[in-house]
């Protein structure tokens, strides 16, 4: 079969690998250069995306001199009230709002034009899955997700600012956004041009196990973006793609129908001794990640 997809721009997850080694930005371009990725996902985390936009602005000017993008940033989402997009008490939901604006704006400066954006930042309590769809309703959680989106999409008309929905991690039930069902709703209900989805495909193996690819044909049609992750199937451990589980022949073959070229963030450090990964850790995991496609594009 053709190769179609041999151009892939893989990038690495700053908040994944990166950050961990607590790089400066000119570290990065010097890793970035050296591995073969195309540039990094940026993430609202502590680190070089703090700052006022004037420099966020000097560090995407740096990258872009280098022949380097952050094409994808990764909008906040680890705290449970603060970053949930689908908060039910109004008060929360309106300062989730705000504090989105402020982070499209800090990754539009840095050159972003998609940011990925979870359907819900809350996980479990006690066991039970936080936002779960088949208890809370459906109707009600999409309803209020739906009022964030169209006013983050709405904000974002003016950078021509995509958003680009990610599935979830299921816990111990219907966690809200783990369905495909969900994403589709959310889509439907907010249609747009700037809106899509994000794949996870360590979120997908975690919510379909060997039918992980039900994600991926769910999402196909509207897909911008990608977060490339691996496990075992038992939890998000972010393996390095190839070190789980995840049917990644099925994936790249349909990617490679796709015709896919662009940006694809692997959300995974290196599989190597870590946190300060090694310049050769950097560059096994960009050439294991190319190894990967050609093995899955032969063998199908």
């Amino acid at each position: 079969m053709e190769n179609n997809i041999k151009n892939l721009h893989f990038v690495p997850s700053y908040d994944t690998g990166v950050m961990q080694s607590r790089k400066t930005p000119e570290e990065i371009i010097v890793m970035c250069k050296k591995a073969g990725f195309y540039g990094i996902e940026g993430t609202a985390e502590e680190g070089i995306f703090n700052g006022p936009l004037s420099r966020l602005s000097k560090i995407g000017e740096a990258f872009k001199k280098a022949g380097l993008s952050i094409d994808t940033f990764h909008l906040p989402f680890e705290k449970p009230v603060l970053d949930d997009i689908a908060a039910l008490y109004e008060s929360d939901r309106i300062r989730v709002v705000e504090r989105m604006k402020y982070w499209i704006e800090r990754a539009v400066a840095c050159g972003a034009h998609i940011g990925i954006l979870h359907p819900t930042s809350r996980r479990k309590v006690n066991g039970i899955s936080c936002y779960d769809a088949d208890f809370e309703g459906l109707d009600r959680i999409c309803g209020q997700a739906n009022k964030t989106i169209q006013a983050l999409l709405k904000f974002g008309e003016q950078f021509d600012f995509k958003i680009a929905l990610e599935n979830m991690t299921p816990y111990t039930g219907g966690r809200f956004g783990s369905k495909n069902e969900h994403l589709k709703k959310l889509y439907q209900e907010n249609a747009h041009p700037n809106l899509g989805f994000c794949l996870d495909t360590g979120h997908a193996l975690l919510s379909y196990g060997k039918d992980a690819m039900k994600a991926y044909y769910a999402m196909e049609e509207h897909l911008i973006a990608f977060h490339l992750a691996d496990n075992a199937g038992d939890r998000d451990s972010h393996l390095q793609p190839g070190r789980g589980n995840f049917p990644w022949g099925d994936f790249f073959k349909a990617l490679n129908q796709k015709g896919f070229n662009d940006t694809v963030c692997v959300e995974t450090p290196p599989f190597d001794i870590g946190p300060n990964f090694t310049t050769e850790a950097w560059c096994n995991m960009f050439r294991e990640m190319n190894e990967l496609v050609d093995k899955s594009i032969k063998e199908n």
